[in-house]
């Protein structure tokens, strides 16, 4: 029978791939009745029923299941991603998202990739079409519901004027909100002692402030590894309303560590380049291995597990591919967890400056520990079939400013400087700030 039965699977195993998929979920299939059907009790003259057993090696029974396929449940890590003293200090962003509009940037492209669906896209344009017309610069921000639905959504205009769109039933209802303030440019400086966001607080910043800064300079430095005597310097222009401040916005920034100036500046595009107009993000990879594998089962926010009715999102993407695979960090940064965890199975999540995490689940073999720092396109490990799988794959997420987005859509982050008039009109804006940022 044993012999029989490895027969079987070497035939299984040399069908074509659409003939493998559909035997070997009809065998997955008959085997769940025979197994699940309710016992009825015969009665019979012989007490002791004959019970044949037939013993398969572990990777024969895996021919006869259906390759890498959509889990039934999101493999959710037991444990998340540790935090440290300037997450405490900072604002929380969980369940918030902001974004600066880029060229070539719509509402649906910026929305899409975060799992908003078309339809919603569609209402918030029928509550104000000139949605339609976003700029370079201007600043979203929205948050979603629990089952990942579109709750509000905030469009920032200019300094001036704020547009915000709250779900109502079937729709969005928009408010505006026009700003006369003055403002007015404050710089501020610093001693680091203790953590950096209480010394920045100590110099006049807000939380809010104390986070943007951090944001800005995150390509550039560890804050958390700044020592005690360092300095800092910040410029921000501050809108004030019958003496109080409104909202602000960081035009510069300057951090002397281990006697060492790094400077952030903030372009018209609002984004921070340095003193020369260059990118400051690190550039990252689309995929986490040399080549592109197929996609078994994509993001889903709103996936519905179709055992229980109940919303399971996925919140990346799996890629089927050969046990041993070699999995790539697709930016710098820190690795901040690599072990087992449950139904993720061998898994690695890496930080990326302070608002990108990555994280790669199901893994055969771990090649990084907790605290490593990585490279783009190091070796992180091989991928495999630990945890909740149904097959051999790779689980890979990308994480900003914790929420999940779709990996294959995802505007990355890139390293690129501005160029032309563009680079000119910075030059001149950073020769008016950067005297201004003194200690």
């Amino acid at each position: 029978m044993q012999q029989l039965a490895r027969a079987v699977a070497l035939a299984f195993n040399q069908l074509p791939r659409p003939h493998r998929v559909m035997l070997g979920s009809l065998t997955v299939a008959t085997l769940a009745v025979a197994v699940w059907r309710p016992y009825v009790y015969h009665p019979s003259d012989d007490p002791t029923p004959i019970v044949k057993h037939v013993e398969l090696e572990k990777n024969e029974l895996r021919t006869l299941i259906p390759e890498a396929s959509e889990p039934l449940d999101q493999a959710t890590p037991d444990d998340d991603i540790p935090q440290d003293e300037i997450d405490k200090d900072v604002p929380d962003e969980t369940g918030t998202h902001d974004y600066v509009v880029s060229s070539g940037d719509t509402l649906s492209s910026v929305l899409n990739q975060y799992g908003i669906d078309m339809g919603e896209i569609a209402q918030l344009v029928k509550a104000d079409k000139e949605l339609r017309n976003l700029a370079i610069g201007q600043q979203l921000s929205w948050t979603l519901t629990d089952d990942g639905q579109l709750n509000r959504l905030t469009w920032e205009i200019n300094r001036r004027e704020t547009r915000t769109y709250d779900r109502t039933g079937n729709g969005f209802k928009m408010s505006s909100e026009m700003q006369k303030g003055e403002w007015v440019n404050k710089a501020m400086s610093g001693t680091v002692s203790g953590s950096f966001a209480a010394s920045a607080q100590s110099a006049g910043l807000t939380s809010g402030e104390t986070s943007a800064v951090i944001k800005a300079m995150q390509w550039q430095m560890d804050f958390r590894k700044l020592r005690k005597g360092d300095k800092f310097a910040v410029l921000m222009s501050r809108e004030m309303l019958d003496g109080k401040r409104e909202q602000s916005q960081l035009l510069g920034v300057r951090v002397r560590s281990s006697g060492k100036d790094y400077y952030a500046f903030r372009s018209e595009d609002g984004k921070f380049y340095d003193r020369n107009a260059s990118g400051l993000a690190r550039g990252f990879m689309r995929f986490p291995t040399v080549k592109q594998f197929r996609v078994s089962s994509n993001y889903n926010p709103r996936r519905v597990n179709p055992v229980t009715g109940r919303i399971a999102p996925h919140k990346g993407v799996d890629f089927a591919m050969p046990l041993g695979t070699p999995v790539l960090a697709v930016g710098d940064g820190e690795v901040v967890i690599a072990k087992r965890s449950g139904a993720a199975g061998n898994y690695v999540a890496i930080r990326h400056g302070r608002q990108y995490t990555t994280r790669y689940m199901h893994l055969k073999k771990l090649l990084v520990t907790p605290g490593q720092k990585v490279k783009r396109g190091d070796r992180i490990a091989l991928s495999g079939n630990t945890g909740r799988s149904t097959g051999p794959h790779l689980h890979y997420e990308i994480w900003v400013n914790n929420q999940a987005v779709n990996p294959l859509t995802a505007k990355l982050p890139r390293s690129e400087g501005l160029t032309g008039k563009d680079r000119r009109d910075y030059l001149a804006q950073v020769r008016e700030i950067q005297p201004q940022l003194t200690f």
